[in-house]
């Protein structure tokens, strides 16, 4: 799968480039969407995937970088680009305080609680919080991204930008799968107390997971609010929360699956669209067929276990 991998991702980036040019408009807007789930997704697989935490509450940083960025332009005239410092850095130190308490849970408990968390999230933007959130109708009428004086008001535009932050996105997740820290967390993943015997600090590296990945969710919220102008409360429910905890389960924990995970989970729907009240019917099957074919992922990552001799060296030194 390595040699298909480094075949294939060229020929996946060449074909999103050109791609756009030979959509009609709706389906355009479905490849932006897909460009920013597949952001989101990966934030999801820091998390899930590569620390191995059952989180299923990804739409609440996904929606409070979207709100930020929304309340910012609104209501204080901040172009959409100043934006983005804030809706990257409030959600990665939300991040930070949410996981702070709950990092000890596991399993089942962790997946309660960051759901209770979405759900809050959405409850409190629909009560108009400080009267700056706008309810249930949400925030409308956002400015377009400027760049250099340039408005990206086509979809065309706003669909290259989106492209440009997945590439940063892409470049961050592969440069984490290469680094000590990735390697930490697979560890961490695999077996927390073995990767505790070999001195790995397990609760600074969940909360690193959840930071980075709330931060790189709240970018991609930043992208969704500029494309649609508009920000809205049911964009964020626990529904979308479960998308994007299927697209890592049922895609794999690599870029690669996360990828497929998205065409699978979002674009194939939109392809057989007829057929969307069948979409929890997917959602199901797609999870039930993963987990007995492919318990990791249609494409999972080429990571071992931990390394026997690590464990074995720090029993000895225990």
């Amino acid at each position: 799968m390595k040699n298909l991998a480094r075949l294939g991702f060229p020929a996946f980036l060449i074909i999103m480039a050109v791609l756009p040019n030979m959509l009609n408009s709706r389906w355009q807007a479905v490849a932006i969407t897909f460009l920013i789930f597949t952001v989101v997704a990966l934030s999801q697989d820091i998390i899930l995937g590569k620390a191995g935490m059952f989180n299923m509450g990804q739409a609440l940083f996904f929606g409070m970088g979207a709100y930020i960025t929304a309340i910012l332009n609104s209501q204080y005239g901040w172009p959409i680009l100043v934006t983005i410092p804030v809706a990257i850095i409030l959600p990665a130190l939300f991040g930070v305080l949410l996981s702070g308490p709950i990092i000890h849970l596991r399993g089942d408990y962790l997946l309660v609680v960051t759901i209770g968390f979405n759900i809050v999230f959405v409850q409190v933007v629909q009560n108009n919080l400080g009267g700056i959130t706008g309810g249930p109708n949400g925030i409308f009428g956002l400015d377009s991204i400027s760049i250099f004086g340039k408005q990206l008001t086509d979809q065309l535009s706003v669909y290259y930008f989106a492209f440009v932050v997945l590439l940063i996105t892409l470049g961050i997740m592969r440069n984490l799968e290469k680094s000590k820290v990735g390697r930490a967390l697979h560890y961490l993943r695999e077996d927390q107390l073995a990767a505790e015997s070999i001195g790995i600090n397990t609760r600074i590296y969940k909360i690193f997971a959840f930071a980075l990945g709330a931060g790189i969710a709240g970018l991609a919220g930043t992208v969704f609010a500029a494309q649609y102008s508009a920000v809205s409360p049911e964009a964020f429910e626990f529904i979308q929360s479960v998308l994007f905890f299927s697209i890592v389960l049922v895609g794999g924990s690599s870029i690669p699956g996360v990828l497929l995970g998205v065409f699978v989970m979002f674009v194939l729907p939109e392809i057989f669209r007829e057929f969307a009240t069948w979409r929890f019917f997917i959602f199901g099957f797609a999870m039930i067929l993963a987990m007995i074919l492919r318990p990791r992922g249609i494409w999972p990552a080429t990571f071992g276990k931990i390394p026997k001799f690590l464990i074995k060296e720090s029993n000895h030194g225990a």
